[in-house]
């Protein structure tokens, strides 16, 4: 019985963590930035229009973190956090190095590590597959195999739709003549008033 609490108490304290920043995305709780803010976000990391991006972040969370606090719907909760962690360490957290604390993978890391622990081993006694009596079946390695693959292929998927090119009119114009390069004498000494 302590392997299924123990069960229990990971499952719940990884799922409704990662469920809560799906909140702040879509609802601004627990000081999120909400979805007008969350789709500003998604727009400057070229995930255009920010709005439907945004909100498929948003509830991929919820749904993921609430699946797997639950014990439910066996590899499609930690596909979704495997889906939603590959999308945030390649936009965000990659260049930042590896620790959390100057803004690296490891929390995405440890997401989906606890993601795909879950899905492999399953969810023990005190679940909802369990209560259900489905839980062979979500726990086929080929249903688990299947479901994390597909959640890693949609996040690239993802990724390749990334759009960095300006809205129309916003393009810069040129700040220095033609042959001119910023920096050179003659730009310098325009720019100076001489």
């Amino acid at each position: 019985m302590i392997d299924a609490v123990g069960l229990l108490a990971a499952r719940v304290a990884v799922g409704l963590s990662y469920a809560s920043h799906g909140t702040q995305k879509a609802f601004g709780w627990f000081g999120g930035p909400g979805p007008a803010g969350a789709a500003g976000f998604m727009e400057s990391l070229g995930f255009k229009p920010g709005a439907p991006y945004a909100a498929a972040a948003s509830y991929g969370e919820i749904a993921g973190g609430l699946l797997i606090a639950l014990g439910a719907g066996g590899p499609i909760g930690p596909a979704l956090v495997v889906s939603g962690m590959t999308v945030a360490a390649e936009t965000v957290h990659k260049k930042n190095g590896f620790y959390a604390g100057k803004g690296g993978i490891e929390l995405n890391v440890l997401y989906a590590s606890a993601a795909v622990a879950f899905a492999s081993s399953g969810y023990g006694a005190l679940s909802v597959d369990r209560a259900l009596g489905i839980e062979p079946k979500t726990r086929h390695p080929i249903a688990t195999t299947l479901a994390l693959a597909a959640g890693i292929l949609s996040a690239y998927a993802v990724l390749a739709k990334r759009d960095f090119t300006p809205p129309d009119g916003t393009l810069a114009t040129p700040t220095v003549k033609g042959g001119e390069q910023n920096g050179s004498a003659s730009t310098q000494a325009a720019q100076a008033g001489g």
